[in-house]
């Protein structure tokens, strides 16, 4: 969607009285296009302090200081919008003729699924609940067609997840991502479940404290103990720790040390064996797939001389050639990277059981699958300025149709069949 609607469209919502709900997509929009976000924060600062039990502002608030890396007064300012009100509408862009109720954690963008971008267009009216992490029992909920736990997997959501899975287990309407498919997306679990299936590799995780850790910069063999048959090098990260931050590549046991130090006291950590992954012209690509209903659509792809492959520090924005590259990987996606990975992808569908997944891996010398994480809650976006990625619009608006059709399905499904049981 270009940028100076979305203006408008947040600029007709902030005039609607004391404002509707604006939420994440639409202000995302505007922080990734580089957009002052300031005008727009003292605006909705304006509105909270005109009227204190404004929900709204104060949530729209708590996201763009979230985009302006504010997050300590980011949190503070959601923990008195919640105060006040724990549901929030998202209007839909039609006429909203399928209902769905999401359901999230308080926190950091990061800590559940950014669902919003994926309903852009959709004639879908969602609400959206943020739920109390210490709760006994769901609180009163509104009417819908289906249910979407988007609670991220974290150490801090995973409580609340379990106690989900207890209570939505008899639920009379679809669950789209059923909390205990959500649980089973850690390092290890991701492991344990897929790394017997054929043409994928899934490298061996395993979580370990500070007091372990240190223990094997000192003792070489040690390593044989957390992650068998593995030799240096190893890799590294904290524990629920995105976008690479601490992600580090350990060469021998003595940059254990170094590596402990430049981490928290408190920190936990994953260590993994390390595995080079570099095509024949000595780059590393990272490829990110979308499972919706276990069929499988391109992401994205991302080229680096540097084996941690993120998008944004890729180098996709300067090179033309590595978007030509992208693009040909979109366009011949269907008929080319998801025949070849199709038994691996099957088998990642059936075994981790969710509806909505998206994979981001790579491709060994010998053709088979790397799998580096699969997440219900990576994002997804149609953000990319179009004069340089002319492309990628096509693709991200059939991945935005095919998952739009399965909650149509999914809700068809419960409206037709539900006596019959079949759903």
């Amino acid at each position: 969607m270009r940028t100076d609607v979305i203006e408008e469209t947040i600029e007709l919502i902030l005039q609607q009285g004391q404002g509707a709900y604006i939420g994440l997509a639409p202000l995302a929009h505007l922080a990734f296009a580089g957009r002052d976000m300031n005008p727009l924060m003292k605006r909705l600062q304006d509105r909270v302090e005109d009227n204190p039990h404004n929900a709204n502002a104060m949530l729209d608030l708590s996201t763009v200081m979230q985009l302006m890396l504010q997050t300590e007064s980011a949190l503070l300012m959601q923990k008195m919008a919640l105060a006040l009100r724990r549901l929030y509408h998202l209007p839909s862009s039609g006429n909203g003729s399928i209902r769905m109720l999401a359901l999230i954690s308080p926190g950091a963008l990061m800590d559940n699924a950014p669902f919003e971008f994926l309903l852009e267009s959709a004639d879908i009216s969602t609400d959206i609940l943020y739920l109390d992490v210490d709760m006994k029992e769901l609180p009163d909920l509104p009417e819908h067609d289906l249910l979407y736990v988007a609670v991220g997997q974290s150490e801090r959501n995973r409580p609340l997840l379990l106690r989900l899975e207890t209570l939505l287990r008899t639920w009379p309407k679809p669950v789209i991502n059923r909390p205990v498919h959500i649980t089973g997306t850690t390092r290890e679990e991701t492991y344990l479940r897929l790394n017997h299936l054929p043409g994928l590799v899934v490298p061996v995780s395993e979580r370990i404290d500070r007091d372990q850790f240190r223990a094997l910069a000192t003792d070489r063999d040690l390593l044989a103990t957390f992650l068998p048959d593995t030799a240096y090098p190893i890799i590294a990260r904290p524990v629920d720790a995105h976008a690479g931050n601490g992600l580090m590549r350990l060469q021998e046991p003595a940059d254990i040390a170094a590596y402990l130090a430049s981490c928290p006291d408190d920190a936990q950590f994953h260590i993994s064996e390390y595995v080079d992954y570099r095509s024949r012209d000595g780059q590393f690509r990272k490829y990110r797939v979308v499972l919706i209903d276990g069929v499988p659509y391109a992401g994205h792809m991302a080229i680096s001389s540097h084996w941690i492959v993120h998008y944004l520090n890729a180098g996709m924005h300067e090179s033309q050639l590595k978007r030509d590259e992208e693009e040909r990987f979109m366009r011949d996606f269907d008929s080319d990277f998801a025949i070849r990975h199709a038994e691996a992808l099957r088998g990642i569908h059936e075994c981790t059981g969710l509806d909505y997944l998206v994979i981001d891996c790579g491709e060994t010398r010998d053709g088979r699958l790397l799998v580096f994480e699969v997440d219900a809650g990576a994002i997804i976006h149609d953000m990319d300025p179009v004069d340089i990625y002319p492309y990628k619009s096509i693709y991200m608006h059939k991945l935005f149709k095919a998952f739009h059709g399965m909650l149509a399905d999914k809700a068809e499904c419960v409206s037709r069949d539900v006596v019959a049981g079949v759903c």
